[in-house]
This record gives C-alpha cells, structure tokens and sequence, in this order.
C-alpha cells in the first residue's frame, strides 16, 4: 500500500508542478476560475498546498495520537456544498494566502518543495504520522494523508486546467485512489443501502449519496 500510494500521490504531485508553472495559469491568475468565488489564483494556490502541506506536516510536531484514516478525514465533513460554510471559508482563506505571493512565487514554492519532498517519501517509514496544522490535535499517519493529497489534486487539476483551457492529465493511479477514497467516504457517511441507490437505483438517491465534496 504504502508504493502504491505514494507513486501515486508523486505522480499527480509532479503534474500539479508542471501546470503551476505554465503562462496560462500566470495570465490568468487575477481572472475568475470554475470554481464560484475563487479567482485561478486562489484555485492554483489550493492546488500547491497539496505539495505543500506535506512538507509542513511532516515538519511539524506529533503527539501520538489515534490517527484519523483518509476516509473518515472525508467521511465526517460538513458543509462541503455550502458556499459560506466554515469548512469552504477555511478552504479559501488559506488557498487565498498561498496565492498572495503572486503566480511566479507560488509556481517557485510548489517546484523547490516538491524537489524537496520527493526523496523523503521513499525514506519515510509506514507507521510515520503527521500532524494536520489545520486541525489542532489531529493526527493521520503519512500514507493515509497521502490519500487525501490523492483527492484534492485529482480534482482540482482538472478545475485548475478546465478554469485556463490548459491540457493537463490526472495520473490513471491518482484518480484510482481518489475514487476508492471518496466512495468509502460516502459509505461512511450515507451507508451502504444510500450508496447502492446512488450506485444503481438514482431515483431512490435522495441523499445525493456519492456527492462527497
């Protein structure tokens, strides 16, 4: 599991450097992306703390506590569809800071941090946790936080390409591991029947069962 994953979490990582650092994602920094109420910028600057992020938390302290898997880190979100949500706010403001620095910065930082951490991930060990800085106390170990990496960057490199009409490609083993994440967080928190409706029966799909983000 812990190749599997990591491959896939570095190739994705490696696709979200390249479309980081093209002209069409800079010339169109300040312009509205697909994304409602979130300029390219502020989408390009999620999208690099999905390399970033990993740098800081393998940096910062831990405490040993129980850690939280990848699906429940999903599982148990809320507001994932409301606009003004504190989840959404949160998720802005930050993407917001990362790009202040402009697009040539954040393209530098993604670039230098992913040279960086890419040889720590063949030397980290399995059992090896992180501390997630947003969520004070929280603790997911190195692989299953990679998974959520998995999520975020195979989503939002196609928010990020469609918003500049640049050509950018998920890794197949990226998306692979997004969707095993994301269905077993709508079994977790619609259960099985939900997700089976969803699945085969759409207009028994009153929970909207597999929308998890």
């Amino acid at each position: 599991m812990t190749d599997h994953v990591r491959k896939a979490y570095a190739q994705a990582a490696e696709e979200a450097v390249r479309l980081l650092g093209t002209g069409e994602v800079a010339q169109r920094w300040e312009a509205g992306s697909v994304l409602p109420g979130m300029s390219v910028g502020a989408l390009a600057g999620h999208l690099a703390n999905s390399v970033l992020q990993v740098e800081w938390f393998l940096d910062g302290p831990v405490a040993d506590a129980e850690p939280v898997s990848a699906v429940r880190y999903y599982g148990r979100l809320v507001g994932t569809t409301e606009y003004d949500s504190a989840l959404n706010t949160g998720v802005r403001a930050r993407s917001e800071e990362t790009a202040a620095a402009g697009p040539a910065v954040v393209a530098e930082q993604a670039r230098a941090a992913w040279e960086r951490l890419e040889p720590r991930l063949h030397s980290e060990p399995a059992d090896r946790r992180v501390a997630v800085l947003h969520r004070p106390g929280e603790e997911m170990l190195l692989d299953g936080y990679l998974r959520t990496r998995c999520v975020e960057l195979a989503v939002h490199l196609e928010d990020l390409a469609l918003s500049v009409d640049a050509p950018s490609e998920t890794p197949d083993a990226t998306l692979a591991v997004a969707v095993d994440v994301l269905v077993a967080a709508a079994r977790d928190r619609h259960g099985d029947q939900a997700v089976l409706h969803a699945l085969s029966r759409s207009e028994r799909d009153t929970h909207h069962a597999l929308r998890v983000l």
